[in-house]
């Protein structure tokens, strides 16, 4: 069993008088928070607020940009973008996020590609480059969050970056190693106790466990529990527990991550 992992979650996600999730209960959980930077979700009120509650929690933030789409919270697939054009949208949040940060006296040590831009960038190798040039064009120490086995795993790689290899504590996977859509039923995980079960599986066999029983050899640096659903908090609580009892550490991963 490795000795250090990050927990982190999806937060910052409600936009003018819409709130979205616990994200201060989150917070005293997880030692990541991914946020919203108003393509998907998010504004700059929700952005200040969730960066100055994450520095008072000593959890690190990182920029979780999207496909521009309010409308579909960026689960929709966008097709026909320019992959140069992601790339300068990418960089547009992350940039946004920074300076929010920076004027709350935190910083932003991480990306992680949010819904159909990080799914379809799993895949789509001039998706994954447009998300890895972004984060090194907004700076070389930011570590890219990505799928093991993943084509933005391997852009991150080619573009020097370090790279945090994610699981979900609550999401399905396939024989592939890759999420199973969120169309087909059992693709999202409900019960705490058994997603704490699945991940500490995973950490042990350093593989992912697919529907099918499959084992697909990875490496795991972070573990994600999305904030966006009312057992959330629950199951971040019931992760970290197991994860804690078994002997592991967790740390922002970008304080250990080579």
């Amino acid at each position: 069993m490795q000795t250090k992992v990050d927990l982190n979650a999806d937060l910052g996600e409600g936009f003018g008088a819409w709130t979205m999730g616990e994200d201060e209960a989150m917070l005293a959980v997880v030692s990541s928070a991914n946020v919203a930077c108003g393509f998907h979700a998010g504004d700059p009120l929700v952005m200040w607020r969730t960066c100055e509650l994450a520095k008072a929690h000593g959890v690190a933030v990182g920029a979780h940009p999207s496909f521009l789409d309010l409308w579909g919270f960026g689960r929709r697939p966008i097709q026909g973008e320019r992959p140069e054009d992601i790339m300068r949208h990418c960089v547009y949040q992350i940039g946004a996020l920074q300076a929010v940060a920076a004027a709350v006296g935190h910083r932003v040590t991480h990306v992680k590609p949010h819904g159909s831009l990080g799914n379809m960038a799993a895949e789509d190798d001039g998706l994954a480059m447009a998300v890895a040039e972004a984060t090194s064009l907004c700076g070389r120490d930011l570590v890219l969050v990505a799928m093991p086995g993943s084509a933005l795993e391997r852009a991150g790689e080619r573009k020097g970056l370090r790279v945090a290899r994610e699981v979900f504590a609550d999401r399905a996977y396939d024989d592939r190693g890759m999420l199973v859509s969120r169309k087909l039923p059992g693709a999202v995980l409900h019960d705490a106790e058994e997603a704490a079960r699945r991940i500490l599986r995973m950490l042990e066999d350093q593989a992912i466990t697919s529907q099918s029983g499959n084992k697909v050899p990875a490496r795991i640096d972070t573990i994600c529990v999305h904030g966006d659903n009312p057992a959330a908090v629950a199951m971040a609580r019931a992760v970290r527990s197991a994860i804690e009892r078994a002997g592991v550490t967790i740390r922002p991963f970008h304080e250990w991550l080579a």
